[in-house]
């Protein structure tokens, strides 16, 4: 490879660059004025997210650059695309009536997109060290994100996270050194030529297996996996409702491409190991977390179990290893972040400092009792997204597991489409237990305005445009299917200046 101008290819960086620049815009912005200006945050946040998000849209070809590290193919693109709206979307529904100390300083957007280029960086290469470095940046700067509420339960969640995190970010490094000890590279695509040239068992292959058990712990930490998942319910519950609904979304989908990426390692060579251990996770996954979440008092703690169930859901997926899973994956995935968007923003809607209604839980199932006869608008629509949620039809994330399980039984899979379908069924009971709360019960207070005394006239947006994705699914499902496919089988690749 030549180290020339050419080989750099500044386009294939420039989505990153745009977001990177927009921090340090308000770094400088910061430092100039040396005063907060929240409505300016906001705008170049949501400029900088738009100009990216329009550079990947623009792609039609494959682009390789950055001396062959950075590759923005069909996969990197669908998945920037997804987090880039996903944060978009979690700009607007952060601005709030009341004043919460993380998004009251200019730290907080710095980071925020700093923390978006690094999940497209970690997304858009087929390096293990750049993705290692996109996935250390990105964590740290979540890490600061959750504690910058500067209260009890952020500081417990920001360490929390930042303990189990350190772990995970130190068994991949081993999962790197084992990989590089059995293929001689830290490349994905050179690893699958050293494994093909192996072409049966050899020592080098052995490295090679225990590194990947090594990543997917690793990524098991982020993903959140049984039995990695222990600090997500706290973290989720020291955190705001946006920013968990962030963790449970873009974080995971950088996290989910990355194992696609790894795994895709072992498509090309017979190794049943890799497909038990998969299928275990799968199970275990769904199963334990759903039973856990029967047995939760707060809404925030029951979407955090329900989150991690989703991620095992999903990692069928990648085991089943057929288009259409994959297609399953990326479809679930967008029809399950209007329905994640929707719940946690009608909890941020009624969020308040003050915890009236429980002494340590924001969001008690008490607190939502007969909310339809006080505002049956928002009873109705937390019902809807509960519902998409647990995949009761018409609604959004129905059409989701319609499709992943469809594609289990078409891939011959019909023991796991039978117990994907047992842990839907188990699902709808903790989802329907709130909206036992909120149909059936005898409310405990008449003030119908606590419920909403958080809005803006952007988070109502942000929850108007996630409910009417998740009541008109059906419509946006062929749309997205055809869009997931094109960006994963018909983007065209093209050499860039590389050699």
């Amino acid at each position: 490879m030549a180290l020339s101008f050419s080989s750099l290819n500044i386009l294939s960086i420039l989505p990153m660059c745009l977001i990177a620049g927009g921090g340090i815009l308000i770094l400088i912005i910061d430092i100039i004025l040396n005063k907060f200006n929240k409505r300016l945050c906001i705008a170049i946040s949501s400029i900088s997210i738009l100009l990216s998000l329009l550079s990947i849209l623009d792609l039609e070809n494959m682009i390789t650059g950055f001396y062959s590290l950075i590759s923005i193919d069909g996969l990197s693109a669908l998945s920037q695309i997804i987090i880039l709206i996903s944060s978009l979307l979690f700009i607007f529904l952060a601005i709030s009536k009341d004043k919460f100390g993380e998004f009251e300083c200019s730290e907080f957007y710095i980071l925020f997109l700093f923390m978006i280029a690094s999940y497209q960086f970690m997304v858009s290469s087929n390096n293990l060290i750049l993705i290692f470095l996109g996935l250390e940046s990105s964590s740290l700067a979540l890490y600061a994100l959750i504690a910058l509420a500067k209260n009890e339960k952020s500081l417990e969640a920001g360490i929390k996270y930042f303990t189990l995190g350190a772990l995970g970010s130190g068994i991949f490094a081993f999962g790197l050194l084992f990989v590089y000890v059995g293929s001689g590279s830290i490349n994905i695509s050179d690893i699958i030529k050293s494994i093909l040239l192996i072409n049966a068992y050899g020592s080098g292959e052995y490295f090679v297996l225990l590194g990947f058990i090594f990543l997917f712990v690793a990524l098991g930490f982020k993903l959140s996996f049984v039995p990695f998942h222990t600090w997500v319910p706290d973290v989720y519950e020291g955190s705001s409702s946006p920013l968990a609904f962030y963790m449970s979304i873009v974080t995971k989908i950088a996290a989910f491409v990355v194992l696609i990426r790894v795994c895709s390692v072992f498509m090309f060579v017979d190794t049943p190991i890799i497909k038990y251990i998969l299928f275990a996770f799968v199970i275990i996954g769904t199963t334990i977390p759903n039973i856990i979440a029967l047995l939760q008092n707060d809404v925030q703690r029951m979407l955090a179990y329900s989150s991690i169930s989703q991620a095992a859901f999903v990692l069928a997926c990648i085991f089943i290893g057929t288009t259409q899973s994959l297609v399953a994956l990326f479809l679930y995935w967008v029809l399950f972040l209007f329905s994640n968007l929707g719940a946690f923003g009608m909890l941020h809607l009624s969020h308040n400092k003050n915890k009236q209604w429980d002494s340590r839980y924001s969001f008690p199932f008490d607190k939502f009792s007969g909310l339809v006869r006080l505002s049956p608008l928002l009873a109705v629509s937390f019902a809807i997204f509960m519902l998409s949620l647990g995949g009761i039809p018409p609604f959004g994330l129905f059409w989701g597991k319609m499709y992943l399980i469809s594609s289990s039984i078409n891939a011959g899979y019909n023991i796991l489409a039978l117990i994907l379908l047992l842990n839907s069924a188990i699902a709808v009971y903790y989802y329907m237990k709130l909206i036992i709360y909120m149909f059936l019960k005898e409310p405990i207070t008449q003030d119908s305005k606590i419920y909403m005394q958080n809005m803006s006239y952007p988070m109502v947006g942000v929850i108007a445009i996630a409910l009417f994705v998740t009541i008109f699914g059906i419509f946006f499902v062929e749309g997205f299917i055809d869009i997931i496919y094109n960006y994963l089988f018909n983007f065209k690749e093209v050499m860039s200046g590389i050699i």
